[in-house]
């Protein structure tokens, strides 16, 4: 798309064969991280000590199982990739990855399948491309590069915190730190990126009264 070109070109700055072995590592990174996230929630009284003190300390295991870590994860994969079509596919492919290696742990080792979480999720991989591919601009250009970082920036936002007219609390803070370090990834200049956190606030409040009943 024309529009879109002008936001954020494409750049070769691999070969093919690079590109390709780049796609195949997020693959394998989906897998691990799928795996170990389902191992946490699943052997959480039963860890090596290392990892048990770390999962008690910052609560690890159920911050895996909460969207910000998973949509912070895609966004680096996206706005790093080539183009928006590699973003498209590579983002993808680490969806594919993780999903499917979590639920195949959850059902054959630990012997339970959450049939609606599994739904949610698969609906979020076969998404996952489309949102990808726009995500990509977010490094780009103008006032559609800006809108698409605020859209990302008040998803955080909203994962991060819970308000309402007579409250505002942190939900967790870990996604406080993801919220931040998504700022430090999509910073603009100054006045852009004043624009951007407050079109993200205006946006993560509307989407917060649309959508009262959170998936994360």
């Amino acid at each position: 798309m024309k529009l879109l070109d002008k936001v954020r070109t494409p750049q070769n700055k691999f070969p093919t064969e690079k590109q390709i072995f780049i796609t195949v590592g997020i693959f394998l990174l989906g897998i691990g991280l799928g795996t170990f996230s389902k191992y946490l929630d699943h052997q959480q009284a039963y860890l090596p000590s290392f990892l048990m003190m770390i999962d008690t300390s910052i609560d690890l295991h159920n911050f895996l199982g909460r969207f910000s870590p998973w949509i912070f994860i895609a966004v680096c994969i996206s706005v790093y990739s080539q183009s928006a079509v590699k973003a498209a596919v590579d983002v993808f492919i680490f969806f594919v990855g993780m999903v499917s290696s979590y639920y195949l742990y959850s059902n054959f080792i630990a012997g339970f399948f959450p049939k609606s979480y599994a739904m949610i999720w698969i609906a979020f991989t076969v998404l996952s491309p489309f949102l990808a591919y726009l995500c990509w601009y977010a490094k780009g250009n103008g006032w559609i590069a800006c809108i698409i970082s605020a859209c990302i920036i008040g998803t955080l936002f909203n994962t991060a915190f819970s308000y309402g007219f007579f409250y505002f609390s942190v939900r967790y803070w870990l996604e406080v730190i993801v919220l931040l370090l998504m700022i430090v990834i999509l910073h603009r200049k100054s006045k852009e990126m004043f624009v951007m956190l407050g079109i993200g606030i205006v946006f993560a409040v509307i989407t917060n009264i649309l959508f009262p009943f959170k998936i994360w």
